[in-house]
């Protein structure tokens, strides 16, 4: 089986036929596709030469008119710090990366890999691409998955609904230790990457074998004033060579400790705070759901810390805060705490902190 979605299935063979019978075009749109129609436009352009585009309907980027004739997938990045962005990347800065990563993720073709998303988002279409390349079957159903790439915030929610899950894989955002411990105490192999939308895969670990992410093997890094580079055969039309991310890294080797966004560094009288370290501890506390910080502009200090957290109602604010001061350095313990229904996220679960500004 290669697609199970809604209580439809497609067999590779009826996928392969409908493949075929695509209509020849020198660029396809599967924005608006639902995902078995998405999957064939996306293969029936792989077939053809001709580029697809997969990007978000309600927030397609400014694209040049004429496209780069190597490429093949026209995406763009989630926005999460922003609008989004055009990219193109060739069909080789994926496929060349899927051997490795069947290896470090240990999916196989017997799973059925859950998508939780949609395919714009490039993290959701790397897993469907790479599940059908692999020869897996494709769901939205948690029931029937045994496989499941999510963002932290999604796949601690999904993973108690997966009763056959083997294989859990975490990107798009750092994935703190509370959750981290609680998928992992479930026997299920967890995996956790590093990489954004310019230039896909860049490390990975598996969360209780190593300690750190570790560079993929054709992948080099770098840092200048903290700041990530790297170097990947992987990358986009446009960000070959020496591309900044734009995240505070530490490098010793190949092993990789990401810290986060450098424009969710908050300046806190002089000492730096990663905002994604804050949320980290922040969402292991009891009672808090999800969380959010951002920098708040003081006249003295130059920012403080402000949080904004989604609490599940089994304690008050007031105790959350309480255990926050017990573990956080005063620089990092947030000043202003706001509390919501729901964080601004993008399409793909990432925190959305233009929103939250």
């Amino acid at each position: 089986m290669a697609i199970a979605r809604a209580g439809r299935t497609l067999t590779y063979a009826e996928l392969d036929a409908a493949v075929e019978q695509w209509p020849h075009l020198p660029v396809h749109d599967a924005s608006a596709l639902d995902l078995p129609e998405a999957l064939m436009c996306v293969f029936a352009a792989a077939r053809q030469g001709s580029a697809v585009r997969v990007e978000d309907p309600a927030a397609r980027p400014e694209r040049p008119m004429h496209t780069d004739p190597d490429a093949f997938l026209l995406v763009a990045t989630s926005g999460s710090t922003g609008r989004p962005k055009p990219l193109a990347r060739t069909a080789a800065s994926w496929v060349d990366s899927f051997p490795e990563f069947t290896d470090i993720s240990g999916i196989r073709p017997t799973d059925t890999v859950l998508i939780t998303g949609p395919l714009h988002a490039t993290m959701n279409l790397f897993a469907a691409v790479h599940a059908l390349w692999l020869g897996a079957c494709v769901t939205d159903d948690p029931a029937q998955a045994t496989a499941v790439h999510a963002v932290p915030a999604v796949l601690r929610d999904v993973v108690g609904r997966m009763p056959h899950v083997r294989v859990a894989v975490a990107a798009g955002a750092g994935l703190d230790d509370a959750a981290a411990q609680t998928i992992s105490a479930q026997e299920i192999r967890l995996v956790e990457y590093y990489g954004s939308a310019e230039l896909s895969l860049v490390a990975a670990k598996v969360v209780g074998e190593h300690s750190s992410l570790r560079l993929l093997r054709d992948v080099d890094a770098r840092t200048e004033g903290g700041y990530l580079f790297v170097r990947s055969p992987y990358a986009a039309l446009g960000a070959r060579g020496w591309f900044g991310i734009g995240d505070l890294a530490e490098l010793n080797g190949a092993e990789l400790l990401v810290h986060g966004r450098g424009d969710a560094a908050i300046n806190v009288g002089g000492t730096t705070v990663i905002a994604e370290d804050v949320e980290n501890i922040l969402t292991a506390l009891d009672g808090v759901r999800a969380a959010a910080v951002i920098g708040t502009p003081h006249t003295i200090l130059g920012e403080t810390v402000s949080a904004v957290i989604e609490l599940d109602g089994s304690r008050d604010l007031d105790i959350i805060r309480a255990d926050a001061r017990a573990v956080m350095t005063k620089e990092a313990l947030p000043r202003r705490w706001t509390v919501v229904q729901q964080l601004p996220r993008t399409s793909n679960g990432k925190i959305a902190r233009r929103a939250l500004q």
